[in-house]
C-alpha cells in the first residue's frame, strides 16, 4: 500500500533528493531539454512547474524563493527573463515528458523532459486552421479567382511553348532562301 505517500523519494535522502532536483531544474532552465528517468522527470516536473508560474510576476520576493529552491543565480535570472517571457500567457503544463525507452546499463525507463514552449519542432506543425462558412460569397469569389488565374497561367504556359516552335519555323525559313542563293552562286561559278 502506498499510504501517505506523497513525495517520490527516489532512493535518496531529503537533503539528496531537493539538491538532485535543484541541480536537474538548473540544468532544463539552462539546456531547456534534458534526458533523465521517468520517475525522475516526474518528481522534477513538480519540482520545476510551481518556479516557473512564480516566475511569471517579477518581484523580489518571487526570485528570493526560486533562488531557494534552485541555488544558482544563473538559472534564477534565466527564468524570469527568458523563460518567463515564452510561458506569460500559458496557463499552466510548462514541461513535456517524452517516453525514449530503455537505459542499456540497466534496463530504466528513460525519458526527455523538455519546456513545451522552447520546442520549434511541434511548434512549426501545428497549421492554422481557417474558419470558412460553405457556400459563403467570399469563398465563391476566391474560387472564381483562383479559376481564372489558373486559366491564365495556363494559357500563358502554351504561348510560351509555341513561342519557340514558331522562332524554329522562322529560322528554318529564313535559313532556306540563304542556302538556295549560296547553291545558285556555287553553280554560276562552275
Amino acid at each position: 500500500m502506498r499510504h501517505g505517500k506523497k513525495v517520490a523519494h527516489l532512493g535518496r535522502t531529503n537533503t539528496h533528493r531537493k539538491a538532485m532536483l535543484a541541480n536537474m531544474a538548473s540544468s532544463l532552465i539552462e539546456h531547456k531539454r534534458i534526458n533523465t528517468t521517468v520517475a525522475r522527470a516526474k518528481a522534477l516536473k513538480n519540482f520545476i512547474e510551481p518556479l516557473i508560474t512564480r516566475s511569471k510576476e517579477d518581484s523580489t520576493h518571487n526570485r528570493r524563493i526560486a533562488f531557494r529552491e534552485l541555488r544558482n543565480k544563473y538559472a534564477v535570472t534565466e527564468l524570469f527573463r527568458t523563460v518567463s517571457e515564452k510561458v506569460g500567457d500559458r496557463p499552466g503544463g510548462y514541461t513535456r515528458i517524452i517516453k525514449m525507452g530503455n537505459r542499456l546499463g540497466d534496463n530504466a525507463d528513460m525519458a526527455l523532459i523538455e519546456l513545451v514552449d522552447f520546442n520549434e519542432v511541434y511548434e512549426t506543425a501545428k497549421p492554422k486552421k481557417k474558419s470558412r462558412r460553405r457556400g459563403s460569397k467570399k469563398a465563391a469569389a476566391v474560387a472564381v479567382e483562383t479559376e481564372t488565374a489558373t486559366e491564365e497561367v495556363a494559357e500563358s504556359a502554351e504561348t510560351v511553348a509555341a513561342a519557340p516552335a514558331e522562332e524554329a519555323q522562322k529560322a528554318d525559313t529564313a535559313e532556306t532562301p540563304a542556302s538556295d542563293a549560296a547553291a545558285d552562286e556555287k553553280n554560276t561559278e562552275e
